[in-house]
């Protein structure tokens, strides 16, 4: 067997230097130096390293805080590069030295020996929307906090509202804007913390504008407008889903979309002995989070209210039927399981698992409608719910 002619690079990058481990075929040595990060620090490396490999060069180093840049930069200038995920890199258990520059040999090893798992990175057009959606999400939760410390102080000051049970609306922020107090300390603290929530729910506001509007153009139109045919999905979750998730085409089927998006359950089996625990919660947390919201929505019977049916309209029929046996189903899966005594939590995992395979259908390009299973049908039916003849693709329905 001829040996394989690639050169293969592991690059240790931090924000100011690059670790590089060069293997050359036909070299027991490895070569190594270390450039800065830069610009002209990279066209230089490219220039080296296609100075340097006999024929095809092929690099790697692990996704982290420097981003894309330098993946970008390396395939601009004629270099292969590749951007691995750093969790599933193998781990030598009895390895106690780490510096860049073994870290650098490591990944040029293992990517000679194909044991690395590459990262498919965003396009800057798809990472400028996440970073967007991701912008939107931190100041939701920056608010969350302001409310919990303003809720807090009042509390501390036995000021309690009573007038409604829901916090935070109109007459909530009205109630809150009539209270004095006397001292001078309590006074710069409740002003503070009222600045503070008027400010981010300002923020907030604008950024769900921003985002609406950026979800209004395209290649983002068209498939957030599809999920927005889904019970409990609007345009801001929808936006969510398609910047993070950004090709569907990466994921050949549905379970491996659910064991991406980490809810799948976890395994340690071997031998005879099978031993399954919670879900590996591996992956994108904020999709994982968002989805298991969309399916607390869909535990009541299935039903189109005004603004659902408004958002469906012009909407193709596959799609429209997709979104009514996702509901059909996820509304059926909730009332099996809570009929035999699951807990909530996990029917609410096992729901938002389900919904994954409707959204891979609804979205993956190569997904053709197929009739279900009659034997699912039947397995799945809930008291209150009609089978639907809808087409969906036979995946969607897999567990």
């Amino acid at each position: 067997m001829s040996e394989d002619p690639t050169t293969y690079v592991g690059l240790d990058v931090h924000k100011d230097t690059i670790q590089v481990a060069v293997l050359i075929p036909g070299r027991s040595e490895i070569l190594e130096w270390t450039e800065a990060h830069n610009a002209e620090s990279i066209r230089r490396l490219a220039r080296r390293l296609l100075r340097e490999a006999p024929e095809s060069v092929e690099c790697c180093y692990e996704a982290g805080p420097t981003g894309y840049f330098l993946q970008r930069k390396l395939r601009s200038l004629g270099i292969g590069c590749t951007v691995v995920a750093p969790s599933l890199i193998p781990i030598k258990p009895g390895a106690h030295i780490k510096t860049d520059r073994r870290d650098a040999r490591k990944l040029a090893e293992l990517f000679r020996a194909n044991l690395l798992t590459e990262v498919h990175p965003p396009s800057e057009t798809d990472e400028a929307f996440r970073d967007l959606c991701r912008c939107r999400g931190q100041a939701q939760r920056d608010l969350l906090r302001a409310q919990h410390r303003m809720s807090k102080f009042l509390l501390r000051r036995h000021v309690i509202y009573q007038q409604t049970k829901h916090h935070w609306g109109t007459r909530h922020m009205a109630w809150i804007r009539t209270l004095k107090f006397e001292d001078s300390s309590s006074r710069a603290v409740f002003e503070s913390y009222l600045l503070a929530v008027d400010q981010l729910s300002e923020r907030l506001h604008q950024l769900d504008l921003k985002v609406a509007a950026a979800a209004e153009q395209k290649p983002y139109r068209e498939p957030v407008a599809w999920l927005r045919c889904f019970r409990g999905i609007d345009t801001l979750t929808a936006a969510c889903i398609v910047a993070e998730l950004h090709d569907f085409r990466r994921f050949p089927n549905p379970r491996s979309l659910m064991a991406y998006l980490g809810l799948v359950p976890s395994e340690h089996s071997s031998g005879k002995r099978e031993s399954r625990g919670p879900i590996t919660k591996a992956g994108n947390s904020h999709i994982r989070r968002l989805l298991v919201g969309v399916a607390l929505k869909n535990r009541h019977k299935p039903r189109i209210t005004g603004p659902l049916l408004h958002r469906r309209q012009g909407q193709p029929g596959r799609i429209l039927a997709l979104a009514d046996r996702a509901q059909e189903r996820l509304y059926a899966r909730f009332w099996r399981m809570t009929q035999r005594g699951v807990i909530h939590p996990k029917v609410t995992v096992a729901m938002a698992r389900e919904l994954v395979g409707y959204l891979w259908a609804a979205l993956h390009p190569d997904a053709l409608p197929t009739r279900p299973d009659p034997g699912s049908e039947k397995s799945c039916k809930a008291p209150g719910v009609q089978a639907s003849p809808s087409p969906v693709p036979s995946q969607a329905a897999s567990q």
